[in-house]
């Protein structure tokens, strides 16, 4: 958990096509044509039983004509920084050129764990040209091909290798709520506000100049972690982005959750930046509670104006819509423990687990009331549902005889119908639909 990966290099030597191939996505825009990559891609990656972050930069440059080249090779500095491995990816077919030394200085330098990535070597003949890259001193390149994923296996397996044990495993069985929003939403204001009274209290368990910090919250009657990434950084680094450190630094907070609290300004209502935080907390499966902080200075608070809102915001999150938004000021204090009741809430939730007798008797008056189409004048039947047990997530089973033409708008109907009976609020489901 917590784990991220930066892929770096100079342009158009396939670091959107390797982020594409481990992400098992099309997310990232893939051309022949240099610099292509300016904005950040933020994927997640499953390899065997791990699981880790993307991170795909633009290429870097250097006095260039391209008006963007100082904020991306920024940002590829802060990747750098953040990143627990780097893949510095190379072209096998062009060899070593004065931008790879370069970069290949910047990463020695970082004291990270480094992978030379070959990439490009569509075929055996080629393999031979990786043994230039020696040259860089950052260990034995990996040779592989974006395009056809030669060779993606084994450099996965490499990267896994190379990460260490998350201190998070030591801690207690308890809930983690972590709190994201993009910068000045009030992360930090509500965080003071939960730990400023009483401070003997908070313990804190672990937490690096990289990872999350984990601060023990008991009291109340609650009894959890707050995940915190905020303010841990060395003070020589002052000119980032901070619009992507946020984002980096929720990656490491929302990977070590149970239940993510996004704070939204109320001043400014949701933006793009509080979608690619939400992006990430759907991707990785989280439980959502939606804090909308700084009412306190909202002119219109009336009903209809709260209505709007919270119709807004569940719009713009669709199609997850079954979550709770609570409106509050960190400053006043005003519903801050709501916050934190509808965090637990939506904790027990996750866990809920169904009786299957019920499941059955209600799901399956759901089906034969709205059943599956047909498919080529043959019917799917399901015939039995079941809650798997030890999953993340709930997750539901339904056995059926053609389980392959049960399409997404049925597995939503499915998932809204559990939802209209049991409480599921704020956390995902997961539908599955195997053959009886």
């Amino acid at each position: 958990m917590g784990n991220l990966v930066a892929i770096v290099g100079r342009p158009n030597v396939g670091k959107s096509t390797l982020f594409n191939r481990l992400t098992e996505s099309r997310t990232a825009i893939v051309s022949d044509q240099a610099g292509t990559t300016r904005d950040r891609q933020y994927g997640h990656v499953i390899w065997g039983e791990r699981e880790f972050s993307l991170v795909d930069t633009g290429g870097w440059v250097v006095n260039s004509d391209d008006i963007f080249e100082s904020e991306i090779n920024r940002q590829v500095e802060i990747a750098i920084e953040e990143a627990d491995v780097i893949l510095f990816v190379v072209d096998i077919m062009n060899g070593v050129t004065d931008l790879d030394d370069s970069i290949a200085k910047m990463l020695r330098k970082s004291r990270k764990p480094v992978l030379v990535v070959a990439n490009k070597a569509d075929n055996y003949d080629q393999h031979v040209y990786a043994a230039e890259f020696y040259s860089f001193g950052l260990g034995d390149p990996w040779i592989i091909s974006s395009a056809n994923g030669s060779g993606t296996g084994d450099l996965l397996d490499e990267v896994v290798r190379k990460f260490t044990k998350d201190d998070s495993e030591d801690l207690e069985d308890i809930p983690r709520f972590a709190i994201v929003g993009r910068p000045n939403a009030g992360k930090s204001s509500i965080l003071n506000a939960f730990m400023g009274e009483d401070r003997h209290i908070v313990t804190d368990i672990a937490g690096t100049t990289r990872d999350s910090i984990y601060q023990k919250y008991n009291k109340f009657g609650f009894d959890f972690y707050l995940v915190d990434t905020a303010g841990i950084r060395r003070k020589n680094k002052v000119t980032e982005d901070i619009e992507y450190y946020s984002v980096l630094r929720a990656i490491r907070a929302i990977e070590n959750s149970d239940v993510c609290v996004l704070m939204l300004d109320a001043t400014k209502g949701i933006e793009a930046q509080d979608l690619n935080i939400f992006s990430l907390i759907e991707k990785n499966r989280k439980g959502l509670v939606v804090c909308v902080n700084k009412w306190d200075i909202m002119e219109d608070k009336s009903k209809e104006s709260i209505a709007y809102m919270e119709q807004t915001i569940r719009e713009r999150l669709a199609p997850f819509r079954d979550f709770p938004i609570v409106f509050a000021s960190a400053i006043t204090k005003q519903r801050i423990y709501r916050v934190i009741e509808e965090a637990s809430h939506v904790y027990e939730n996750r866990h809920r687990q169904l009786k299957t007798s019920e499941l059955n008797e209600y799901m399956q008056e759901a089906i034969a009331a709205y059943p599956p189409p047909a498919n080529k004048g043959k019917f799917v039947k399901i015939k039995y549902v079941t809650q798997l047990k030890e999953s993340q997530i709930p997750s539901f089973a339904f056995f059926c005889n053609l389980p392959q033409w049960v399409k997404e708008p049925y597995r939503r109907y499915l998932e809204n119908k559990i939802r209209e009976h049991w409480d599921f609020t704020g956390t995902p489901i997961n539908i599955f639909m195997r053959e009886k």
